[in-house]
């Protein structure tokens, strides 16, 4: 059984940020991994990603990105996106620096992580937090699943990142088209940066959860294997 529980942690610009923690049972030290929120929130998926992942051996924080700007603990359902859409613009490149180094900071100064074997991952919006964390702190791994705007937004950052990367897409996915696929993956090999980019052909955008119409339990168990190996193989 993992151990989870709401944590708060202090962000550089005076702010403090909720995340949900999980860790997991034993004794550590253990690898770490920063689980990045889709716009609705860490809701019931991402709680229990965080568990699933505690389960597998990492200790998990998944921060409240939108802490400046909505309440502690906020989440709307997965129809309601004109609830999220003004935190979603809100959202700032350098609050998002601010907090994933923040979360960065905790697990540096938690005696259950090791310190050298951290990874992040994100899901939609939270795929494009993990691209960014891993231009700005000394990762093993990132992880990003349909990550919405990385092309053209921080595509441009490419040559920063310091860890290979796994990108999970759909292919069915009409919120990012292939051309944003080639564009980042385009910008990965020109800078010489490793990567893997799995496409699941028969996939739509959200294919991982299982709380969305557009689950789909055939990739989102294939995509659950290979962020494990992939994890697994860059965090030894």
């Amino acid at each position: 059984m993992s151990q989870s529980n709401y944590i708060s942690i202090t962000v550089a610009d005076g702010t403090h940020m909720q995340a949900y923690a999980a860790l997991p049972s034993g004794d550590g030290p253990f690898p770490a991994l920063m689980l990045f929120q889709e716009a609705f929130g860490v809701n019931a998926h991402i709680k229990d990603l965080a568990e699933r992942f505690a389960k597998e051996g990492y200790v998990v924080v998944a921060p409240e990105l939108f802490h400046r700007t909505a309440p502690e603990g906020f989440t709307a359902a997965y129809n309601d996106f004109a609830s999220v859409a003004p935190h979603m613009q809100a959202l700032t490149e350098a609050g998002m620096e601010a907090d994933v180094q923040a979360c960065w900071h905790w697990l540096q100064t938690n005696d259950s992580v090791i310190k050298e074997k951290i990874a992040c991952t994100g899901y939609c919006m939270g795929g494009r937090v993990s691209f960014l964390a891993n231009t700005i702190l000394p990762l093993r791994a990132a992880v990003s699943y349909y990550g919405s705007r990385i092309a053209p937004d921080l595509v441009k950052r490419a040559a920063s990142l310091h860890a290979p990367m796994l990108f999970c897409w759909g292919g069915l996915d009409k919120h990012i088209p292939q051309e944003q696929i080639d564009a980042v993956t385009g910008e990965l090999k020109k800078e010489n940066k490793p990567y893997a980019s799995i496409v699941f052909s028969y996939a739509d955008h959200g294919f991982f959860c299982d709380a969305k119409p557009a689950y789909n339990p055939e990739a989102a168990t294939e995509a659950w294997a290979l962020t494990l190996s992939f994890l697994k193989a860059k965090l030894q």
